[in-house]
């Protein structure tokens, strides 16, 4: 896990090129570039660079000034390249090189959307899961042979280098390096004034395949998820969730994974275990009793499930990342 002093000031470079979306240039600057007054709240030091910077044009019909060189890349401890050009041109072998060398002095590199092309290119992803928008996931998987390609995924984290599906995932992968880095606080607080959904595991679906044939289906389950959020330190039994929407068992978890891009039984694991994340930042109660407020009965079972997501220990996290001296 990838964890750093509430305080320190990391250098975020995010990749600019003549004509790209405006959307996918604000993603990590939404997520890292916003001023942040709140106490203990990280602080990045943002730097929108280009291989050729100055006046760039967008493909929204109007351009940006950026006034930063690919030195900046030298500088950073995370590195965004937030989207590609459609026809996958070939990158600039300066930003290449740029991106190669951060990989190797310890730089987390992330390739949002067709971003992931350029890391490929680098030779970032060869032997590794990674993930691209599924539009282009044929091509990515033709030109990229070596890369463990994951079409079906939001996005991957892969320890220092990081992938993510189009638009909106994209925002979620940022939110979830935020969240690795400093915390689930530091990701909520992000994603509170973006008004998006705090976390979304990577693993849940890019798109929903088939749609959910009734609105009336979809309206049925948003008061249930509501109502499963407070009520998550209790079992809860699949038959008696479909019962609660009048639905029969099969048509309930068809619909659940339509809406939701995941199963219920992984849905509660992951409300839970950032449930668990919040309650050991900003609470002072014991790992045993955080296990039984979260749902996982036991502080055996909440290690385990705590070290398989983020490969560390709750006691460790709390070290990390509570808030106020809370003690451990």
């Amino acid at each position: 896990m990838r964890r750093t002093a509430h305080r320190t000031v990391e250098t975020v470079a995010v990749v600019a090129f003549d004509g790209i979306s405006p959307f996918h240039l604000s993603v990590p600057c939404m997520v890292f570039g916003e001023e942040r007054d709140e106490a203990g709240a990280p602080r990045f030091d943002l730097r929108v660079c280009a291989d050729a910077p100055g006046t760039l044009r967008t493909d929204a019909g109007f351009t940006i000034g950026v006034p930063h060189g690919l030195a900046s890349i030298h500088r950073a401890r995370i590195v965004v390249v937030p989207s590609w050009h459609a026809d996958g041109r070939a990158a600039p072998e300066a930003l290449v090189g740029a991106l190669r060398a951060a990989h190797r002095r310890g730089a987390t590199v992330v390739g949002l959307c067709l971003g992931a092309f350029v890391l490929a290119e680098a030779g970032l992803l060869d032997g590794r899961p990674a993930t691209t928008h599924w539009k282009l996931a044929e091509a990515f998987a033709r030109r990229h042979p070596r890369v463990d390609l994951r079409p079906e995924v939001l996005y991957v984290d892969d320890g220092d280098v990081l992938t993510s599906a189009g638009t909106a995932a994209g925002i979620d992968c940022c939110l979830h390096l935020l969240r690795v880095r400093h915390g689930a606080e530091a990701a909520n607080r992000a994603a509170r004034r973006m008004v998006v959904a705090p976390h979304r595991q990577g693993g849940q679906a890019q798109y929903i395949r088939q749609p959910m044939p009734e609105a009336a289906g979809r309206d049925r389950l948003a008061p249930l998820l509501a109502w499963l959020g407070g009520e998550l330190h209790r079992p809860h039994a699949l038959d008696d969730l479909a019962r609660r929407v009048l639905m029969s068992r099969r048509t309930f978890t068809r619909r659940f994974r339509e809406s939701t891009g995941t199963t219920v039984g992984q849905w509660l694991q992951n409300q839970r275990l950032a449930l668990a994340q919040r309650l050991l930042e900003t609470t002072g109660r014991s790992v045993e009793q955080v296990a039984a407020d979260a749902g996982f009965g036991s502080a055996v079972s909440l290690r385990r499930h705590f070290v398989a997501a983020f490969r560390v220990s709750p006691t460790a996290y709390r070290r990390q990342f509570s808030q106020g001296g809370v003690a451990p």
